[in-house]
């Protein structure tokens, strides 16, 4: 992940059974389905009545976290050795990097030599590029006969919109590496300092800048150096999970390049709407008062985390899993010595917070136009959402290898093809099943492992798993969720296609030219009116062309 090292172990440790990273998403399907038809269910995915073994090959990144068995490598494991037994499925690889960066700069030039592999994992550019130059296969057809009803239905519960982000000109030329894009953002704060300051719990902006002027005037924590928020040097970035703005950003209204509806039936970009220059004053403002870390555009997560353990901070932006990151400073020997409570974002007025989502989809699994046998990628498909929604014992195998137990290796990084469930009910099944203490109700494999931690906590024979409780129980992140799915607030990104042409040559620039300004509105080092400047000089560098690329494909997508 692009993490650092203290969010990368938070999140490998979620990554093991549950939503986080790349397997964060891949969420165990329901099984009242698979119950009623199981012999039909089992079928699929599983090696034809024939002795052929058809060989794919692939290019990996590698992994510091994955261990393999004894004898195993890479290339020869349990994994491997699954999908040729139980598919008649070869797996082989062409070269392995060392890490997922190696990997990315190795796959550009493996695509630059033409020498694709069989299938790869590619990001939505290069799936455009490899479109273009006709490196890779229409899959339309191969995909219709040899993907199972289970796995059509498994990639379109979204109605279709990732799999329409893989098509070009009515031809489908990649998978979607899909995840559940309804992933929000909450206001994670200190209870047991509310109750300590006789606060009222953050229900509007106001609420807020009010606790976050108290915290950092009381200084309840007793560091001695007390500050209202946390904020690191990423705040704008979708993958800084935790001392981020961009819910800040949303509870005024304003996105962070979000492609939004402009009233006139067309789209505009959300870094040069007013709304922002709303939200950088309110954080000028803070920054001035002392609620912001100083230092904060210097450190990354992990750094500006360290507050948080060490009580300086109470109030922080974060995703669903933060109380993972939150648990190393709230337990402490067996203890819990923090507090938190998880509110949905606030508001700056009597309008609701739109919490901003994506779609779900960055990367594509891309057939080779030479491949022998593309069906092969297909079956691999198959079957590895069979062993992710209603997989039998023995399919353990492709999650904790051969001894089929959970040891912390990171198995299930062996699988070459993986995608995510797009939509899942937890917040509406473990905060009634923790609550009544009824695993009855429980439906997938993620929510029977999420339920067992978060029971650990209540019944007080694990205490460390305070963080599961805080994501899952009757007050944690996801019973937040169906109040903004049933009241449709949040706001998903209506720019679907590839990267435009001036957005692949001037979207960094953009981006980088943003930042700056907007950190120098925050520490008080320009006028908020600078933003009015960004604005013409935005629509200079290259913003104007995108807008009108990005509007001539939505007009032609309608």
């Amino acid at each position: 992940m692009k993490s650092n090292k203290i969010l990368l172990i938070v999140t490998l440790i979620l990554c093991l059974a549950l939503t986080a990273c790349g397997n964060s998403s891949n969420n165990s399907e329901g099984t009242k389905e698979a119950e009623k038809q199981p012999e039909a269910t089992q079928k699929q995915g599983q090696k034809e009545e024939t002795n052929e073994v058809v060989e794919v090959s692939t290019v990996s990144p590698s992994d510091p976290y994955l261990k393999f068995d004894e004898g195993e490598t890479f290339d020869k494991n349990a994994v491997y050795d699954a999908y040729e037994k139980d598919i008649g499925v070869k797996i082989t690889n062409k070269w392995v990097a060392a890490d997922d960066n190696q990997f990315k700069e190795k796959l550009k030039m493996t695509i630059a030599s033409n020498d694709l592999p069989d299938f790869a994992r590619v990001n939505a550019t290069q799936l455009k590029e490899l479109t273009e130059a006709d490196m890779i296969m229409d899959i339309t057809d191969v995909y219709d006969q040899y993907a199972t009803d289970e796995t059509k239905k498994f990639l379109t519960m979204d109605g279709g919109m990732q799999m329409k982000t893989a098509t070009f000109d009515g031809k489908l030329m990649g998978i979607p590496s899909s995840y559940n894009p309804y992933q929000y953002q909450y206001l994670f704060v200190r209870t047991d300092w509310l109750k300590k300051l006789n606060l009222p719990e953050p229900k509007t902006m106001a609420d807020l800048m009010t606790i976050a002027e108290t915290f950092k005037t009381k200084d309840p924590g007793g560091s001695g150096k007390a500050y209202g928020i946390a904020v690191s040097k990423n705040p704008f970035s979708v993958d800084t999970g935790v001392t981020g703005l961009r819910a800040f950003l949303n509870g005024y209204h304003a996105y962070e390049n979000h492609w939004i509806e402009d009233g006139n039936g067309g789209l505009m970009n959300s870094d040069i709407q007013p709304q922002v220059k709303d939200a950088l004053k309110a954080l000028q403002d803070m920054f001035k008062k002392g609620l912001i870390d100083p230092e904060f555009s210097v450190k990354d997560a992990d750094k500006e985390a360290e507050l948080l353990y060490n009580n300086n901070i109470g109030l922080v932006f974060g995703a669903s899993w933060t109380p993972a990151q939150l648990a190393k400073g709230a337990v402490v020997d067996g203890k819990v010595v923090q507090e938190w409570g998880v509110y949905p974002i606030p508001s700056v007025d009597s309008n609701p917070t739109l919490n901003q989502i994506g779609l779900g989809v960055d990367e594509y699994y891309v057939i080779n136009k030479n491949a022998a046998h593309p069906e092969g990628v297909i079956k691999l498909l198959n079957q590895y959402i069979v062993t992710q929604t209603h997989p039998t014992e023995e399919q353990k195998v492709y999650e904790y290898g051969k001894d089929l137990k959970e040891k912390g290796s990171n198995y299930w990084l062996l699988n070459p093809l993986r995608v995510g469930k797009q939509i899942d009910n937890n917040g509406d099944i473990l905060p009634k099943a923790v609550e009544t203490k009824d695993p009855s109700i429980l439906e997938t494999k993620d929510q029977k492992t999420r339920y067992e931690r978060a029971m650990k906590y209540v019944d007080g024979s694990d205490i460390n798993m305070w963080w599961e409780y805080l994501i899952s129980g009757p007050k944690g992140a996801f019973s937040l969720v169906p109040n903004i799915q049933q009241n449709k607030e949040y706001l998903q990104n209506k720019f679907y296609g590839a990267p435009t042409t001036t957005m692949a040559e001037r979207q960094e620039i953009l981006t980088k030219k943003r930042d700056e300004v907007y950190f120098k509105i925050i520490m008080n080092q320009v006028s908020v009116d600078e933003f009015d400047k960004f604005v013409d000089e935005w629509k200079k560098l290259g913003g104007d062309e995108i807008t009108k690329e990005v509007n001539e494909w939505y007009a032609a997508s309608k």
